[in-house]
């Protein structure tokens, strides 16, 4: 018998955890106990929580003794943030991971060890050992065995999702005494064209498809739109001398907004700022960039390091002489005490200025400073650039912004007169029509679909969308 089982993602977006396991016919078969792996151990953020877990209650309460291996589809937070915890229940197999992710997956979890483990170095430094010691890269596109036992086998495979560097979606190759299947788990899909990434590839099989729907229910802008919408937001600040505050998530999204900001300061360098006169006589080279995130700033770095598996044109930009991550008007911010000293200067002053800091979603990190110092000035914008979870900081700036609201901020109500602004072509996910064509380019239809990791309403849309092109068997997990 082969089973998926979900621990997560299935009442929002965040706390990915899914596990598929496989029993041996009993006819062949000495041990007629499960075995099987997890894919993904992510934590719940804002008000969304799953099976023996929420934002708040981190413990891992699902049996885990018959878990053969962890299989990770990228880096970010809700796909790898209980992992510590899931150690700390027993879990004593492999990590299996890309490559790139095998490089960013101890960097994540040291950060998110100190803010929600513990401020010991030996403990981090004895936990992150036991997961480097764990982890098992694997190339894309080639096969591992988890397990192969008398009536029972499992195989891995990961491919290129898209998402952020190092992200893949996972082929399973199951077999239970006389039944095989191919179950495939899309993990984070990521939308055509994105700077940086090779885009997703749909697979040559899937007879269970377990896929997400962040975005199931809206298409995002096309690269052209979204580049341009960019530039007239951060033309304004140009304009007026305020600051353009984006809150980003530290892996992909950063990356990704400094290669845009790159390209357009290279391609409109000296022209001047309309409405910008008041300031002088500024043009694009007096923009400043400043990322204010060591997690961030560390995950630039690693992403620099791993150009091999930047996309054709990223590439072609670092051999004609343009450093996409790392230009001229690129400011670093690192110590706590300079984080501080920026944020009061900024929003004194009158200096153009576009910040990058985390958390993505407002719920806590540098950005908070930054908002409370800056959501009461109508010279400053903020730019959201990915999903804001019901329940953070980040989803009530974007609902009640634009109506002139407030939002608590450290227990302080913080009146929102900045401009507000959502670019949704700046996500990592992958938009309605992205996902259907994933699907549509598996050569034969899956018998069955599930979809998970979306709110609700994105969920059902996307699942009546599938049903009207004539899916049968298309499920939304409770």
């Amino acid at each position: 018998m082969i089973d998926i089982t979900h621990h997560g993602a299935t009442s929002g977006v965040t706390g990915s955890c899914h596990e598929l396991t496989v029993t041996g016919a009993s006819t062949l078969s000495s041990d007629p106990s499960p075995a099987g792996i997890l894919i993904d151990c992510g934590l719940f953020q804002g008000q969304e929580k799953g099976d023996g877990a929420s934002a708040v209650d981190l413990s891992v309460d699902f049996p885990i003794e018959h878990i053969r291996a962890l299989v990770v589809t990228h880096v970010h937070i809700d796909h790898v943030g209980r992992i510590p915890y899931l150690l700390a229940a027993g879990f004593e197999g492999p990590i299996i991971c890309s490559e790139p992710s095998a490089i960013m997956l101890p960097e994540i979890l040291e950060d998110a060890l100190k803010i929600g483990f513990t401020r010991d170095r030996v403990l981090i430094e004895r936990v992150l050992g036991l997961i480097r010691s764990r982890l098992v890269p694997v190339p894309y596109g080639q096969w591992h065995e988890v397990f192969s036992e008398p009536g029972r086998s499992l195989s891995v495979r990961l491919q290129r999702a898209g998402h952020i560097l190092g992200s893949a979606y996972v082929e399973c190759d199951a077999v239970s005494g006389d039944d095989s299947e191919r179950v495939v788990f899309s993990g984070d899909l990521g939308a055509p064209h994105a700077p940086l990434l090779q885009e997703p590839v749909s697979p040559e099989r899937a007879d269970r498809l377990v896929i997400e729907s962040t975005y199931g229910d809206k298409d995002h802008e096309d690269r052209q739109t979204r580049r341009y919408r960019l530039k007239a937001i951060l033309e304004r600040a140009l304009a007026d001398g305020g600051t353009v505050l984006i809150p980003a998530f530290s892996i992909g999204r950063t990356q990704e907004l400094l290669y845009e900001i790159e390209g357009l300061i290279h391609e409109f360098r000296n022209d001047r700022v309309a409405g910008g006169q008041a300031l002088g006589d500024l043009v694009w080279d007096d923009l400043e960039i400043v990322v204010d995130s060591p997690l961030a700033a560390e995950f630039t770095s690693i992403y620099r390091k791993l150009k091999p598996f930047w996309n054709t044109e990223a590439a072609d930009l670092v051999r004609q002489g343009r450093h996409p991550l790392s230009f001229e008007q690129l400011t670093v911010i690192d110590s706590h005490a300079d984080h501080l000293n920026a944020v009061e200067y900024l929003a004194r002053s009158n200096r153009p200025c576009v910040v990058l800091a985390g958390s993505g979603m407002c719920a806590g990190g540098r950005v908070v400073n930054y908002l409370k110092a800056m959501l009461g000035d109508v010279r400053n914008d903020v730019l959201f650039v990915g999903y804001q979870a019901a329940g953070t900081p980040g989803r009530d700036i974007l609902s009640y912004g634009p109506r002139g609201g407030w939002v608590e901020l450290d227990g302080e109500r913080c009146d929102i007169h900045a401009r507000v602004h959502q670019v949704g072509g700046y996500s990592a996910h992958a938009g309605q029509s992205d996902l259907i064509r994933f699907i549509e380019g598996i050569p034969k239809r899956p018998a069955e679909i599930r979809i998970v990791h979306g709110d609700a309403s994105a969920k059902l849309m996307f699942k009546q969308q599938l049903c009207e092109i004539n899916y049968e068997n298309v499920l939304i997990p409770g």
